[in-house]
C-alpha cells in the first residue's frame, strides 16, 4: 500500500471513529437517503411559505449562576430583545418570536414574571423545560415525574402560562440534557421509559427536544413524527415512528415530536472549511450565517403532502452571557435581516415568524388538509395562553 493510500485509510478510519463518538450512526443513513430522494425526485414548489421558530432552553442559573447574575441574564432579554426584534417583521407584520422553554427549578426572583411580561408585548411565548435531576425526589418514577409535570403546570398557571381561554391547560416540552424517554446511556437524566405517554397524559401537545448529536437522536431525521412509548424499554419514540402526513389522522395514543435540522455541512474555521454536524444550535461558536440559513431551508422539512409549507426550528441556551451578541446584538440582526431579504419576496418565498405553539398549530393544519396562507392557522388547535403578570 502506498503512503497516500495509507494516509487516506487512516483519515477514513479517523473520520469513522469521530462520527461514531458523535453518534452519527444513529441518523446518518436516513439523512443520506432522504437527501438523495430530495435531490433526485423532489420538485420544489414555485411559491413556499417558510415557518421560522427559535426555541430556547432558557436557564437563568446555567453554570451555577448566583441570584444576581440570574437577574442580570433575565434583564438582558427583557430589555434588549424588544429592541432587536422590534426592527424586524415577517410577511404578516409579526416580530421574530422567541419561545422560552423555562425550567421550573429556576422559578424564583421574578424570572418567570419578567419573561411573561416580555411575551405579553408580542415577542414570544413560554413553554416547559424539565431537568428531572434538578428536582426532588430523584431518581424519578412514573408517579414522581407525573407530580413534577403537574406541579410545573400549576405553578406557571399563576402567570397564565399553559392556560387556555376555555379553562384547559396544555404545554410544549423540551427535555433537559436531551434524555427524553430515558434515552441516555445508563438511564442518565431521566429514568422513566414511557415519558412521552406521561407527557401526553398531562396535556403536552408536542415535544421540541431534538435534534442532538448523542444517542437520544431518533433515526428518523428532519421529520415531524408521532413517537411510540413503552414502559419496559427506553427511547420508545424511535420504534416504528409515524411521520406526520397531510390527510392522515394523528394516532390518538402518540405524542408528536417536532424536530429541527440535523445533517452534515461545511463550517468555516478561519483559514479553511471543515466538515461539521449541523444540529440547529445557535451560539457564539456557531452563528447563524447566511450559508447556514440556506442549508436549513434546503433541508426542506415539511409535512408529507404539503411541500409548500417549510418548517425551520433552531434552538439555543440563551441565558449565557457569551452568546448575547449572536442572540441579542448584531448577530441576531443579521439573521433576521437575511431571512427577510432572501426569503420574503412574496413570490418564491413568504416568511412567517412563529412560536413553538404556532408551529405546532400550522403543522396540524397541514395534517388536516388545510391550504393557502399558514398565517390563518397560528391558533388552529391550541390558542395563545392567557398570559397574566402578577408583578
Amino acid at each position: 500500500m502506498s503512503l497516500w493510500s495509507t494516509a487516506a485509510a487512516c483519515a477514513a478510519m479517523g473520520a469513522c471513529y469521530a462520527g461514531y463518538r458523535k453518534n452519527m450512526h444513529q441518523w446518518i443513513v436516513h439523512d443520506t437517503l432522504r437527501t438523495i430522494r430530495m435531490e433526485v425526485f423532489f420538485r420544489k414548489p414555485s411559491k413556499t411559505h417558510l415557518l421560522f421558530a427559535f426555541v430556547d432552553h432558557f436557564e437563568p442559573g446555567n453554570r451555577k449562576a448566583d441570584p444576581s447574575r440570574q437577574i442580570d441574564r433575565v434583564r438582558a432579554w427583557t430589555e434588549r430583545y424588544p429592541e432587536i426584534a422590534g426592527r424586524h417583521r415577517d410577511a404578516d407584520g409579526v416580530h421574530p418570536q422567541h419561545t422560552f422553554f423555562f425550567p421550573p427549578h429556576y422559578d424564583s426572583h421574578d424570572h418567570l414574571e419578567r419573561i411573561v411580561d416580555l411575551c405579553s408585548r408580542g415577542f414570544g411565548e413560554v413553554e416547559m423545560h424539565l431537568h428531572h435531576d434538578h428536582q426532588t425526589p430523584w431518581p424519578d418514577t412514573e408517579e414522581t415525574l407525573r407530580t413534577k409535570l403537574l406541579d410545573c403546570i400549576e405553578r406557571f398557571s399563576r402567570c397564565g402560562v399553559f392556560c387556555l381561554p376555555d379553562g384547559r391547560k396544555t404545554y410544549g416540552f423540551i427535555h433537559g440534557d436531551w434524555a427524553l424517554a430515558n434515552s441516555r446511556k445508563g438511564g442518565a437524566f431521566c429514568g422513566v421509559n414511557n415519558e412521552t405517554a406521561l407527557l401526553k397524559e398531562t396535556g403536552c401537545f408536542a415535544d421540541f427536544t431534538f435534534p442532538v448529536s448523542n444517542e437520544s437522536q431518533p433515526w428518523l431525521t428532519n421529520t415531524f413524527f408521532y413517537g411510540n412509548s413503552f414502559s419496559d424499554r427506553p427511547k420508545g419514540y424511535a420504534c416504528r415512528p409515524i411521520p406526520m402526513t397531510a390527510g392522515t389522522p394523528a394516532p390518538a395514543d402518540r405524542l408528536l415530536l417536532m424536530q429541527g435540522i440535523i445533517g452534515l455541512r461545511w463550517k468555516s474555521r478561519k483559514t479553511a472549511y471543515k466538515p461539521s454536524i449541523e444540529q440547529s444550535n445557535i451560539d457564539a461558536s456557531d452563528a447563524p450565517t447566511p450559508g447556514r440559513v440556506d442549508y436549513w431551508v434546503n433541508k426542506w422539512i415539511h409535512i408529507g403532502g404539503r411541500p409548500d409549507w417549510v418548517f425551520i426550528k433552531v434552538h439555543t441556551h440563551g441565558a449565557r452571557e457569551e452568546d448575547r451578541d449572536v442572540l441579542l446584538g448584531e448577530g441576531a440582526d443579521r439573521l433576521f435581516r437575511y431571512l427577510e431579504e432572501a426569503y420574503n419576496d412574496g413570490k418564491r418565498f413568504v416568511l412567517h415568524y412563529v412560536s413553538a405553539r404556532e408551529m405546532y398549530n400550522i403543522a396540524k393544519a397541514a395534517e388536516a388538509g388545510k391550504t393557502g396562507d399558514p398565517n390563518d392557522y397560528r391558533d388552529f388547535v391550541v390558542p395563545r395562553y392567557i398570559y397574566l403578570n402578577p408583578r
